[in-house]
């Protein structure tokens, strides 16, 4: 069993203007949940750890839990509003971001949560802005110190600058996750936030001799590249028509950790231990999957069929 910890919100595109204003698409999202939802597509049991708020687009989010096969036992209902993301796409179709969330009830699971997790989980996802604001964040803290000794632990930073501009927040995140960190996946985009002109290799490798079982950093149409104990791999780039990036990297992510699970190494020490070919049969499978999601508007997901 598989459990996604983070927000769940409603992304929001603008579809055009109108005589008094403008059309807007909204569509549900959230980096988590688009994991949480990769997860189900690919036929894997998960349950989402978030909370949700008690109105309508609280209501629309759960009922997309339970219409996926996505456990919601571990997600309370609060009474609060759902933040919304403004997606705003560029030509390439890369989004940019507005988040509308202060006192919103991804923000505010209590850690009263941590006794509402099933028993039989075995693996945990954490990310995006759900970690560095309170006081959700600590919530989340307190499952991965509880769990990192027992269970694999995948985290990706997935930077959103205008919920949290503070970089040194997110580097202090960044650092508190690395000895408890099995899986950490990055976008090169958030390594440029984080840590501008760095060498990369050089920070892989430091990330592995911290604790790290497994590094990988995704490039968007140049491929991933992936470092694990005395390998290292790039992967090719898929070809596809991109419609837009919008879950690109959750995609990743969830068919990642989907080829773990399908090998049996949902395991702490079952993610350190690589060979070249593995890594490169995990990376291509990977970007796969992605590169359906890209072929398509918003997080829409590919379900397993789609990769057989």
């Amino acid at each position: 069993m598989f459990v996604v910890c983070g927000e769940a919100l409603m992304d929001v595109f603008a579809e055009g203007e109108t005589p008094t204003g403008m059309t807007m698409d909204a569509r549900i999202g959230g980096s988590p949940f688009n994991v949480a939802l990769g997860l189900a597509r690919l036929a894997k049991p998960v349950s989402f750890f978030g909370a949700l708020g008690s109105g309508f687009l609280g209501q629309r989010l759960m009922r997309a839990l339970r219409h996926e096969g996505i456990g919601t036992a571990c997600t309370p209902v609060i009474d609060a509003p759902t933040t919304l993301g403004l997606v705003g796409l560029d030509e390439r179709g890369v989004p940019s971001y507005s988040f509308y969330g202060e006192g919103c009830a991804d923000r505010l699971l209590p850690m009263a949560a941590l006794e509402r997790l099933p028993a039989d989980a075995r693996a945990f996802h954490f990310g995006s802005y759900a970690m560095v604001v309170e006081p959700v964040a600590a919530t989340q803290r307190a499952l991965v110190e509880r769990e990192h000794g027992r269970s694999l632990i995948a985290y990706d930073p997935n930077i959103r600058l205008n919920v949290e501009p503070d970089l040194q927040r997110w580097r202090d995140t960044l650092a508190w996750m690395l000895p408890r960190t099995h899986l950490l996946k990055v976008s090169d985009e958030d390594l440029g936030l984080l840590f501008p002109g760095a060498d990369v290799d050089a920070l892989a490798r430091s990330w592995l001799a911290a604790g790290v079982g497994l590094v990988v950093v995704t490039r968007g149409g140049e491929g991933a590249e992936a470092w694990a104990a005395g390998v290292h791999l790039r992967s090719a780039p898929q070809r596809v028509t991109v419609v837009d990036t919008v879950g690109a990297g959750d995609t990743f992510q969830a068919a990642l950790l989907t080829w773990l699970a399908e090998r049996g190494r949902l395991a702490p020490q079952a993610v350190r231990d690589w060979t070249e070919t593995d890594l490169a049969s995990a990376l291509d499978f990977a970007g796969r999957a992605a590169a359906i999601t890209c072929s398509r508007r918003g997080a829409d997901l590919p379900r397993r069929v789609e990769l057989d």
